[in-house]
């Protein structure tokens, strides 16, 4: 295990985002009043920071409201086995212009799930701040990184 330094981090955090858009799907877990609660999304790295869209009235935006902590975690198939576990503090933003920015930033078509554009009061970006992130290959045994807030 390497623990990625401050003159890595943009380069780790390009390497990241480039295996989980190869992933495509990720697993995000979120705490309910009565556990864990794991759901398959699609999010968005832009840098060190990673966006997700979703309403504001589901259940995971409410979990993520009570308790922001989050953890996704992204499996490559093979025959490279990237493994990618991200933990952080997810925010839900309203503002239009931070919304517009996430709509841009997310690598598929919004549309699809909010028709009325970024302002869509049915959209609310999630904005997660890492605290720690690992990228490894064969399931953790090879190569692991990580980096820490």
């Amino acid at each position: 295990m390497a623990d990625v330094t401050a003159a890595e981090k943009d380069a780790f955090f390009e390497e990241v985002g480039k295996a989980s858009a190869a992933a495509v799907w990720s697993a995000w877990s979120t705490q309910s009043k009565t556990g864990p609660r794991v759901r398959m999304v699609h999010p968005t790295w832009e840098g060190d920071v990673l966006w997700l869209a979703t309403g504001p009235a589901t259940p995971k935006a409410k979990q993520m409201a009570n308790n922001p902590i989050v953890d996704v975690q992204w499996q490559v198939s093979p025959p490279n086995f990237i493994h990618i576990m991200c933990r952080g503090t997810a925010e839900l933003i309203m503002d239009d212009a931070v919304r517009a920015h996430a709509w841009e930033a997310l690598d598929y078509d919004l549309n699809d799930f909010f028709p009325g554009g970024p302002t869509d009061p049915n959209y609310v970006a999630v904005k997660v701040t890492p605290t720690r992130v690992e990228l490894s290959e064969m399931f953790g045994s090879v190569n692991q990184r990580i980096w820490r807030a």
